[in-house]
């Protein structure tokens, strides 16, 4: 942790601080219906709440808020444009209406509404990928037909109903790992850019951005700091990918991105100097401790030299009372994966036997954090 006079890597001190009070309050409010609705009609609504997740997953897939754009439509219009059952189409345009998804403008007739706008294709922060993801056929087997024996065994649900573990199997469905990959962009729709913004990144001159995918982290940072380059390392059909869409989607910033096909659990690029930083967001939470300490241990190795830092982008859930977010998270997390979300203990338990001494935690206006750590040299 931060101790003496080290200079703190944490910007926007107060912004962060007002963020982390209002998401207790929305945790608070998230329990007021435990509270107020008898405990057998709660227990009904948490127990068909899957309803509501197949509703909004259709929904997705006719892209009903695509076709509907800034127009109101008639349900019979509207069901010939998205190839549906015109009576079907309603009965569930009248559930995700109730749900507060979607507006009713008259009889039959439904527009767009705020919730709504986020599942348009051309919202630049539309989330349909995660939804699509989250609800497709390969991520819903393991929830409905294996939770129950991975709970018993301790085995993840998505091993027993696939017979590999989720990034296995990424590697040979290609579609699924492109929506993977889309998917895990629209995370930054729900985090936003605080990661560039809370974080110093000034004092570095190059990010080593590590299973960073096409590197949006990475040329976010950079677009705010014009001395800073960036190598994005990870798998070689990732890194394809990368490459292809970047030379479709030019933007600023762009050309101070590199790209290296590698495989972390085996080497990492070395550091250059101290004022390399190697960037890894959200990465560790998917592997088991021993494998999460073989990679810390192979970025030890790689940074010692020259004593450069890392930067794990990560939830860090409280030692006690979880909130919903958090909890779901790392129920995610083994649902796919032998990983998990970890508290702050067990996070330096794994720096600590990886050879990393952790500085700082850097508060974000976002669910995770920043934990930066220096390679012990001792």
């Amino acid at each position: 942790m931060k101790k003496g006079n080290t200079v703190s890597y944490q910007k926007n001190s107060g912004a962060v601080n007002r963020f982390a009070k209002i998401m207790k309050f929305s945790s608070w409010l998230q329990s007021i219906p435990n509270r107020l609705t008898p405990a057998p009609f709660r227990l009904m609504q948490i127990g068909s709440a899957f309803w509501q997740s197949r509703a909004l997953y259709v929904a997705t897939r006719l892209d009903i808020a695509s076709v509907l754009a800034e127009n109101s439509l008639e349900t019979n219009c509207l069901a010939a444009r998205v190839a549906a059952n015109p009576d079907a189409l309603r009965r569930l345009l009248r559930l995700l209406t109730a749900m507060g998804i979607f507006e009713e403008t008259a009889p039959g007739t439904y527009r767009n509404n705020k919730l709504s706008a986020y599942l348009r294709q051309d919202h630049p922060e539309n989330v349909r990928s995660m939804i699509l993801l989250h609800n497709s056929q390969a991520m819903s087997l393991p929830w409905y037909g294996q939770l129950e024996r991975g709970v018993r065994e301790g085995v993840p649900p998505f091993f027993l109903a696939h017979g590999e573990d989720l990034y296995s199997y990424l590697d040979h469905h290609a579609d699924f790992d492109t929506l993977f990959s889309e998917a895990m962009e629209n995370v930054e729709a729900l985090t936003g850019d605080s990661f560039a913004t809370d974080f110093d990144w000034s004092r570095f001159d190059r990010i080593i951005d590590v299973g960073g995918s096409r590197g949006n982290k990475s040329l976010a940072i950079l677009k705010r700091h014009s001395h800073l380059t960036a190598l994005v390392v990870d798998r070689p059909r990732v890194i394809d990918e990368a490459k292809r869409y970047w030379s479709a989607h030019q933007t600023p910033g762009v050309e101070r991105l590199n790209f290296e096909a590698g495989d972390f659990l085996e080497s990492v690029p070395l550091a250059q100097s101290e004022r390399d930083v190697y960037l890894l967001s959200a990465v560790l939470h998917g592997f088991d401790n021993d494998t999460c300490v073989t990679i810390l241990g192979i970025l030890a190795s790689a940074s010692r030299k020259n004593n450069a830092r890392i930067a794990l982008l990560e939830m860090v859930l409280p030692e006690t009372h979880a909130d919903i977010t958090g909890a779901s998270f790392d129920m995610q997390m083994f649902l796919g994966s032998r990983g998990r979300e970890r508290t702050l203990t067990e996070w330096k338990s794994l720096l600590d036997r990886s050879g990393w001494i952790l500085e700082e935690v850097v508060g974000l206006q976002s669910f995770g954090n920043i934990l930066v750590a220096h390679p012990d040299k001792s």
